[in-house]
């Protein structure tokens, strides 16, 4: 489900109009890669901005400041360690993601928490889908 879709198209829109950015003469050497590195020294085209030459990074190209740090399905991306960090997020237009350092028995409680509490979890994996069985394995036992 997304949210936030006239947000997400406004970033797309101007995402498309923006230039890639490349390294300077990483399209002449091999060995230069063309992730960006600011252009330096006395005489480089770039620097100068002269014509014909790839565009500098500016502060003009950014996106919009609303749509800025939202994930791609329009929820914004919050840090989570515990099952208290869950509790100051709001189910309508925020979504979790659990810390690196966070360990299984954690993540497990803060799943559970999140489902509960109806919170989309960014980095749930496979053990959200071990937890769903878990619960369906629990409900057929009840029944049963």
């Amino acid at each position: 489900m997304v949210i936030n879709t006239e947000l997400l198209n406004a970033r797309k829109k101007i995402s498309d109009s923006r230039p890639k950015f490349v390294r300077q003469e990483s399209w002449r050497y091999v060995r230069l890669s063309e992730s960006w590195r600011r252009p330096k020294g006395k005489d480089n085209k770039m620097r100068l901005q002269v014509s014909g030459v790839p565009r500098r990074v500016k502060v003009g190209y950014r996106g919009p400041k609303v749509s800025r740090g939202l994930h791609p399905s329009g929820y914004t991306d919050n840090l989570v360690f515990n099952r208290n960090d869950l509790m100051r997020l709001d189910p309508k237009k925020d979504a979790a993601r659990m810390g690196h350092a966070v360990g299984k028995r954690k993540r497990i409680e803060i799943i559970t928490k999140a489902s509960e509490l109806g919170i989309k979890i960014l980095n749930a994996g496979k053990l959200s889908q071990k937890e769903k069985n878990e619960t369906n394995d629990a409900v057929r036992t009840k029944k049963g």
